[in-house]
């Protein structure tokens, strides 16, 4: 398993799909909110990823739940650098 999530976390596309949705999130804040917005994107990258591409010997459901735990850590980090270029641009 810990294989399986290390493998997710220097996954390119998880990364660039996990930028996006916080910037997408910050754009639209103010109508849609910040946190839906976010659980509902982790959990999606988390479930389409392993389905569209194969994933090898790891089950669905490892695959699925390891992406749920690496989606969170990319996200954290993502919205820490977010919350930093904010704060430096004032």
């Amino acid at each position: 398993m810990t294989d399986l999530v290390l493998s997710q976390l220097s996954d390119l596309f998880r990364i660039g799909l996990i930028i996006a949705l916080v910037v997408t999130m910050l754009r639209t804040s103010a109508v849609t909110g910040r946190i839906l917005p976010l659980v509902l994107g982790v959990v999606f990258v988390a479930v389409i990823l392993p389905t569209t591409m194969p994933s090898g010997s790891a089950s669905l459901t490892d695959a699925i739940l390891a992406g749920l735990v690496s989606n969170l850590v990319i996200l954290v980090l993502v919205l820490a650098i977010a919350k930093l270029v904010v704060r430096l641009r004032r």
